[in-house]
């Protein structure tokens, strides 16, 4: 794996590692990142959906580059992924992106290689200030280096107000409206396997006032579960026996307050995502009049954001190899951005008291005599 192509450091004493934490938790929720993404990502529709917009939407951005090969760069797949949608990805969820820079062995940046934020550690120099990054896969461990001219690797991370090393993301945020959102599937999903209506109960008074037996309880359990439980025995024809009698147990409207519950709690975690619901197919947004206001608002509010941070990042992480790296979204080809360009441009257009150059410069471009 060319990932391991530069030597590893000795195994010596090194000052401590500074790694990912967990943030609030929530009843059950777990604590290791892996086993959050799992839970939170992997089985959770709307933050699964969420991230995507974001993260997909943040790859498909049109760019602008200082020269061809650096785009040709940022535009590669890493390790089969796009690389700025697995980055992004990484941000939303771990609140940190690793960029391995790998050379082509000719002294040029080859390939960069997005890294699993969980497997990095943070090593902390004399001054406090990271002096390397420990990547460990298994019983492997590369050590890269942050700095010099041509560092080895380029740390990406949202702002953290309790870590001086690493980011924030979002799943710890969300943490408690995905466990509300999962237990409330979890609880449909136990509804519909019991024939999609609330259990019942089966009252036993017989005439002499003696008890059931337990090996009479026993028996009528077993048949109860092996005869009525479950979506294929729903409807089916119950005979009781002399003495028992079934009563239904209905639910009250507090009862049904789950359903409110998990569609508050689905908005939540679009939220702490920046995705406004609407775009999610939540019932009952009304904050955004259509689903273009909605659309725009994605772009202007986390979308351009997220890939400014990582753009901006990656160009000065490349400096040693392009000196003039510069690298931005060109907001002029973005289609959900094309109504308020078109405003602007009218508006600038209109403007009379201002010069052709100036105008130039008001919406992007160069300025000219």
């Amino acid at each position: 794996m060319r990932l391991f192509g530069r030597k590893s450091a000795p195994h010596e004493a090194r000052p401590p590692l500074s790694r990912y934490g967990a943030a609030a938790i929530t009843g059950d929720w777990p604590r290791s990142y892996e086993a959050q993404v799992r839970a939170g990502f992997v089985e959770n529709a709307v933050a699964q959906r969420a991230v995507k917009l974001v993260a997909e939407s943040v790859a498909d951005a049109p760019l602008t580059a200082s020269s061809p090969e650096l785009a040709a760069l940022v535009a590669a797949r890493s390790g089969g992924q796009a690389l700025l949608e697995t980055v992004a990805a990484q941000l939303l969820l771990h609140g940190n992106a690793f960029v391995q820079i790998l050379d082509d062995g000719r002294g040029g940046a080859g390939e960069l290689f997005a890294l699993r934020p969980e497997r990095v550690a943070v090593e902390p120099g004399a001054d406090g200030w990271p002096a390397a990054y420990r990547y460990k896969v298994g019983d492997r461990m590369t050590r890269l280096s942050p700095d010099g001219p041509r560092p080895d690797v380029i740390h990406l991370k949202c702002f953290n107000p309790v870590d001086d090393h690493l980011g924030l993301g979002c799943l710890g945020a969300a943490s408690g409206a995905i466990a509300i959102h999962n237990a409330a599937a979890q609880w449909n999903k136990a509804l519909l396997d019991n024939a999609a209506r609330p259990s019942g109960a089966l009252v036993y008074d017989p005439k002499d006032g003696s008890a059931l037996a337990p090996a009479q309880f026993e028996r009528l359990k077993r048949e109860l579960e092996a005869s009525f439980s479950g979506e294929r025995n729903a409807g089916r024809p119950m005979l009781l026996e002399g003495g028992l009698s079934w009563q239904a147990l209905s639910m009250t409207p507090a009862d049904m307050d789950f359903v409110a519950l998990k569609s508050a709690a689905a908005r939540e975690i679009a939220l702490a995502f920046g995705v406004p619901p609407m775009l999610l197919g939540l019932p009952g947004d009304a904050t955004y009049a259509n689903y273009r206001e909605a659309n725009r608002a994605l772009w202007r509010l986390a979308v351009l954001p997220l890939a400014g941070m990582i753009l901006g990042g990656l160009a000065q992480g490349l400096k040693g190899w392009f000196p003039d790296a510069a690298l931005s979204v060109d907001l002029d080809r973005v289609p959900a951005l094309a109504e308020d360009r078109a405003t602007l441009w009218a508006s600038v257009t209109a403007a009379d008291f201002l010069t052709r150059g100036e105008k130039r410069a008001m919406v992007g471009l160069e300025k000219t005599a």
